[in-house]
């Protein structure tokens, strides 16, 4: 009697589990269809997909084939790909190291050396080696060689990624802004520096440039900021290319702003690198009688590479769990695109953008993933010619939980409305993708994206579709 009794109560749990789910279902494909017929969304593409986080079975999808631009999302597949092919412990190494000799009175007849491995962390806030941190284990490691003087110069060597900094496709508009900052094979404090601007006393008056931070005198800012009225905020773009030494700043600096300036993209992070240090020893009385300087530019100017005479300090950098971190947490774009040239590196490839995207959706194809599922053309997603179906991402976000490292992955994941996903906003472009568990304990793997919408807003409305889950 009490086994059928237990039966009884087994069958009605089941039967109330499956009615609760299929009623979730329901509920998600009116209010999608709902958000297919907004205003803002009528000339727009729009898809979600919604896997069962256990089983991998498609509980709702729409649209779930379509490529679509898909924003900073696009780190959810970098990240995982970096994790299976890189590990979660990999580390960058940045060598110094010198040329030449060191005569008995501390005289370097050489150069010092920065050999770069394309560590995006070299020098940043977010880790234990920030700039001056770096910058005296480097002092330190010159003084303990024995050098007091140089007769040659500070050489950033950033060959290890090449001359193209930033990957094919990437807008104007973003490239010179600190999220545009593109890659080094020797970076340095994320490849960004900082404008000070003071806004005038009306919409009449000129911005004004106050200064940079650090002191960048290598670079020329050609001020054309306008002041805009008050509360129009931060309006304000810098254009300055890669290997520059002109910034146009272009734009407007509202009144009554509370920020102190913006983030610009560092042209030449191997110069800069190479300029810090040679300033540095300069201050404590080391000094170079050359000016700094990087491989490229002796390359540029048909002058050879020193051979490195000894290695005197290395520099190892957060490991891939530490840098997936703030990849994902804070999206920030350089981290990205240094991660997919790595991958390629470490494929027996160029460490190029390309053979690195080729290299990611080679991995993912030999999971089952149909690689026209996959337009992949760089690492951050800041391109706006990448196309990604929300199958695809679903899939790989599905496949991952049984990694090892899958937990930091996880834990890197920002929390938006309630839930462990990533966004991605470029121009007119807004999507989400990662995990949702329910009230009932339910897990989820949810993608949802839409290009081309019109308006401002739309986040909420996306987050009033995925409501429906909770």
């Amino acid at each position: 009697m009490k086994a059928f009794k237990l039966l009884i109560i087994t069958l009605f749990f089941c039967c109330s589990t499956t009615t609760f789910a299929q009623t979730k279902i329901q509920n998600i494909e009116k209010a999608f269809n709902n958000f297919l017929n907004d205003e803002q969304t009528r000339h727009a593409m729009a898809s979600l997909i919604v896997l069962d986080a256990n089983t991998g079975k498609v509980l709702y999808a729409k649209n779930e084939q379509i490529g679509l631009a898909t924003a900073s999302t696009l780190k959810t597949i970098t990240a995982a790909t970096a994790f299976s092919l890189l590990g979660k412990d990999f580390q960058f190494q940045t060598t110094l190291a010198y040329s030449g000799n060191i005569t008995p009175d501390g005289t370097l007849k050489g150069n010092l050396i920065v050999i770069g491995s394309g560590d995006p962390t070299l020098a940043s806030w977010r880790y234990q080696n920030k700039e001056n941190t770096v910058l005296n284990k480097w002092v330190e490691a010159i003084r303990l060689a024995g050098i007091k003087k140089v007769e040659g110069a500070v050489i950033g060597d950033d060959r290890i990624f090449g001359t193209q900094t930033t990957p094919e496709g990437w807008v104007w508009q973003d490239i010179g802004n600190y999220y545009g900052a593109g890659t080094s094979g020797l970076a340095w404090r994320e490849n960004q520096f900082d404008i000070h601007l003071k806004p005038g006393g009306s919409t009449s008056d000129a911005a004004r440039v106050i200064k940079t931070v650090p002191e960048t005198p290598y670079i020329q800012i050609v001020n054309e900021l306008k002041t805009g009225a008050s509360g129009t905020g931060d309006r304000s773009y810098a254009f300055l290319p890669p290997y520059s030494s002109v910034a146009y700043l272009r734009g407007s600096w509202g009144m009554g702003i509370s920020k102190s300036g913006i983030s610009v993209a560092l042209p030449d992070p191997a110069l800069d690198c190479a300029y810090r240090l040679q300033d540095t020893l300069k201050r404590l009385g080391i000094n170079t009688t050359q000016p700094a300087t990087t491989a490229r530019l002796l390359t540029l100017n048909n002058q050879a590479i020193p051979s490195l005479t000894q290695k005197i300090n290395t520099i190892t950098s957060p490991s891939l769990s530490e840098i997936a971190y703030w990849f994902l947490k804070k999206s920030v774009n350089l981290y990205g695109e240094s991660l997919l040239k790595t991958i390629a590196l470490k494929s027996g490839k160029a460490a190029t953008t390309a053979k690195g995207a080729e290299t990611e959706i080679n991995f993912w194809a030999a999971k089952g993933i149909d690689k026209s599922a996959m337009n992949i053309i760089d690492g951050s997603g800041l391109s706006p010619g990448d196309r990604v179906t929300t199958h695809a991402m679903a899939t790989v976000l599905y496949q991952i939980q049984k990694e090892t490292w899958f937990p930091d992955f996880y834990k890197a994941l920002p929390e938006y409305n309630g839930m462990k996903i990533k966004s991605g906003t470029i121009n007119d472009v807004s999507a989400f993708a990662g995990y949702h568990t329910d009230a009932a304990g339910n897990k989820y793997v949810i993608v949802i994206n839409v290009n081309n919408y019109s308006g401002s807003g739309i986040n909420k409305k996306l987050f009033n579709v995925l409501d429906a889950l909770k």
